[in-house]
């Protein structure tokens, strides 16, 4: 097994057609993303860490997949970038806004929250002229766990009476979680959005990506996840 660093997000791995043997695997094992295939992904991220260095993507990764013909295959992990922009944008523009209400109550430092308590306010700096459009509030997120308990955990707090859509999968030894606002105010479907984040990563905001949970993954709970893993 050869690895070879691309750049920062991307590392390519050969595979001769020997330590295909070895591995009794081929190139429709990657393709279905069959057990032994995500085995051997597995091992190739570990050796990757090992030897080039290579940091595991935070949300997802992309795999190509080459044949060399009478040599073996390459396969190259690169790292995708979620497309949730806006997404990302408008939980910003909450925990900036939850911020102040905090300071307004006096709520202590220890309190509050320390990834905005060094960003500076710039709505106080802009004069009408500066203010930006407002930012488009997209209806649904999908959330990344790396264990069930992580998402029960994330369940277990948030308010029994909050009326979101949620719907639950697995895969890729990952869970995901499927969020939407459903009948909940925007603040309180952003302020879940963001509690999320402390259990989880953000996965995605877009319709693809839900569509390849669907065509990829296991669905574990189909509605109201978020009640039934609360109990």
């Amino acid at each position: 097994m050869r690895i070879e660093r691309v750049d920062d997000k991307t590392v390519k791995c050969f595979l001769s057609n020997e330590e295909l043997d070895e591995y009794e695997i081929d190139y429709k094992d990657f393709v279905l993303r069959s057990e032994k295939a995500k085995e051997v992904v597995q091992e190739i991220i570990i050796q990757a860490e090992e030897t080039v260095g290579y940091k595991p993507p935070r949300y997802s990764f992309d795999l190509q997949i080459m044949m060399l013909p009478d040599q073996g295959l390459v396969l190259t992990f690169s790292e995708r970038e979620p497309e949730n922009e806006p997404l990302i944008e408008c939980l910003k523009e909450m925990k900036r806004v939850l911020q102040k209400a905090r300071e307004k109550v006096g709520l202590p430092p220890s309190q509050q929250n320390p990834d905005q308590s060094s960003v500076p306010s710039q709505s106080a700096q802009q004069t009408p002229e500066q203010t930006p459009a407002p930012l488009p509030k997209p209806e649904f997120a999908i959330f990344s766990f790396t264990s069930l308990r992580d998402v029960m955990s994330f369940a277990e707090i948030l308010p029994v009476t909050l009326r979101v859509d949620s719907a639950l999968y697995e895969m890729e030894e990952a869970y995901y979680l499927c969020l939407g606002k459903g009948h909940a105010s925007y603040e309180k479907y952003s302020r879940a959005c963001i509690q999320a984040m402390e259990f989880g990563g953000l996965y995605g905001a877009e319709e693809k990506l839900l569509l390849r949970l669907e065509e990829h993954g296991r669905c574990l709970i189909q509605a109201k996840a978020i009640k039934k893993l609360r109990g």
